[in-house]
């Protein structure tokens, strides 16, 4: 029995429903192991359909084809390593979420999912049966464990694998991001090392899909818990790891260890990921903006250059009356320094002209926020228009303390069919703000440098509907609401809980209500990059019709 054990892992950025294409990066991440000289070539979860892929996978003729497809593989990788690959399989009536290992042309093991989450993203309890808890498989003549994602973060299912013989743990994963992720990953595989005594390879699928990021950050632990590898968060890679096998079993020699970045830097990179998937994954290879010399839509217009090149990027100012000439000198000021195209389109003409035209039915009321509305939606037509005549895709540039409280005007500024800071608060737009300034990485596209104008990062936030308005004129200043959102929503706390942490009671309530009267505007707006364990989507599911209020 050989004392050397060779794996390729292959961190790759499969696409859902694209079964050709991900049995394409399958075959040569195949190869990649084949001319290293590997004994097994391991993709992540469900890698074959793609992750996440909510209802589709119950879809028989789609989870027949991708089972077909998994057979293909097998026989197109007869003469070689052993390829392990995430898929659906059948069982009778059951539709599982499967581990595959295939040599000489089939299927010598599939390994069943057992634990099946049921929370945040995943709804897997309705879309999977649960697999019973299986022993190890063996790989020329080594034997080893693979929990499938959820299996590895409860002790059952690794124990039973160490109880049974297995050599090392490969955990294949499809475990999206959240700020500080990693961290609680490696906590947790770390205790299971601890607690069977084996090296651990956790797997983990790159990419984005919808709102979800998959980061990999694949990284393999020896006995005691020491960082043997750790691949590189939101990027692709192939690593090919040894396992020695020694008087007291196996340990993975000590390889590459990549830089693991900081909360502001993750973030900021799954954004772009986000983006340039999502991008890639419809279809569309521009976009377009409304560059409002603001905080938001600049962070967006750069997210933009750094994941699509500025050529694919136009930015377009649509000025009011209202709009002042620091907005105007700073829109332009920063669609310059990213190199992205610039246009000017201004509004009052036709704001005037909508404003005639309803003027005999609004005839005896004051104007208000109806009248500050139509320019919004005014803007949000001509964007919509630019999309479909050039076929460049609408990017949205709400932040999360906008979109928890409705500070934003549906079918106007709400419009189009993607926001990447949808889930990051408006103070932590600040932050990545001055992060990307200071900051430059081979991943970006765009150009290093203050690509932000200091002058929009420090002058007070405003719609700029009316003269001289400010967003605190309408909400508490930022810190405020973002602290009281950070409890109502990230905790799912109450209003006590707010005044526990020393913010008003008459505030905590008021934004309670705005969170609650705003679930229809969210319910229609686009999806984006999900940051945290509560973004508003699949992690926070609310009734639109509402008439509940926290009394505390």
């Amino acid at each position: 029995m050989a004392d050397r054990f060779r794996v390729t892992l292959a961190q790759l950025n499969a696409t859902v429903g694209d079964l050709e294409g991900n049995a394409a990066l399958a075959r040569k991440a195949w190869e990649a192991g084949r001319d290293s000289g590997a004994d097994l070539v391991a993709l992540p979860e469900m890698f074959i359909t793609g992750y996440n892929t909510q209802d589709l996978i119950k879809k028989p003729v789609f989870h027949q084809a991708a089972i077909a497809k998994i057979e293909a593989l097998a026989q197109d990788c007869a003469v070689g390593p052993a390829l392990a690959i995430g898929g659906p399989a059948l069982e009778g009536a059951e539709l599982y979420n499967a581990y595959y290992i295939l040599k000489g042309g089939s299927i010598t093991a599939c390994v069943l999912k057992h634990h099946l989450p049921n929370e945040t993203v995943f709804d897997e309890v309705r879309l999977y049966a649960s697999g019973d808890v299986m022993g190890p498989y063996a790989v020329d003549g080594v034997r080893i464990g693979s929990p499938i994602c959820e299996d590895s973060w409860h002790e059952d299912v690794p124990e039973t694998l160490a109880e049974t013989g297995a050599e090392f743990l490969l955990v294949p994963n499809g475990s999206p991001y959240y700020r500080g992720k990693l961290a609680h990953r490696h906590q947790l595989m770390v205790a299971r090392v601890v607690e069977t005594g084996l090296p651990l390879i956790y797997l983990n699928l790159v990419g984005a899909q919808d709102d979800q990021v998959f980061d990999g950050g694949t990284f393999a632990l020896n006995p005691g818990g020491g960082l043997a590898v750790q691949m590189p968060l939101m990027e692709e890679d192939i690593a090919h790891i040894d396992l020695l096998r020694g008087d007291d079993g196996w340990r993975i020699e000590t390889g590459a260890l990549a830089h693991i970045p900081d909360t502001l830097e993750s973030d900021y990179h799954a954004m772009v990921l986000s983006l340039r998937d999502y991008m890639r994954k419809t279809g569309f290879n521009k976009v377009l903006l409304g560059l409002s010399g603001g905080v938001d839509s600049a962070i967006v217009a750069t997210i933009a250059v750094d994941a699509l090149g500025a050529e694919n990027v136009r930015c377009v100012m649509l000025p009011s009356e209202y709009t002042s000439q620091a907005s105007l000198d700073d829109a332009k000021d920063c669609a310059k320094a990213l190199g992205a195209r610039y246009d000017f389109v201004p509004i009052a003409e036709g704001r005037a002209a909508i404003t005639n035209t309803l003027a005999p039915l609004f005839e005896g009321t004051e104007p208000g926020i109806t009248e500050e509305n139509i320019q919004s939606r005014l803007r949000g037509l001509l964007l919509m228009a630019l999309s479909n005549k050039f076929g460049e895709m609408l990017l949205t540039t709400g932040n999360k303390s906008e979109v928890a409280v409705g500070y934003a005007t549906i079918y106007g500024d709400m419009a189009g069919g993607y926001n990447p800071i949808k889930d990051l608060y408006k103070t932590r737009v600040f932050d990545v703000c001055r992060w990307r300034n200071a900051n430059h990485r081979e991943w970006m596209m765009g150009p290093e440098g203050e690509v932000i104008p200091e002058n929009i990062i420090t002058k007070p936030p405003s719609a700029e509907l009316r003269e001289d308005q400010k967003d605190s004129d309408s909400l508490p200043d930022y810190p405020v609401l973002d602290g009281i959102l950070q409890i109502l929503v990230d905790e799912d706390g109450s209003i006590e809980d707010c005044v526990k942490a020393g913010y008003d009671r008459a505030d905590a309530a008021r934004v309670e209500h705005l969170i609650y009267i705003s679930e229809y505007k969210r319910f229609q707006s686009a999806p984006g990059t999900r940051l945290s364990k509560r973004a508003f989507w699949l992690d926070r599911r609310y009734p639109i019709v509402n008439r509940w209020r926290d009394g505390g």
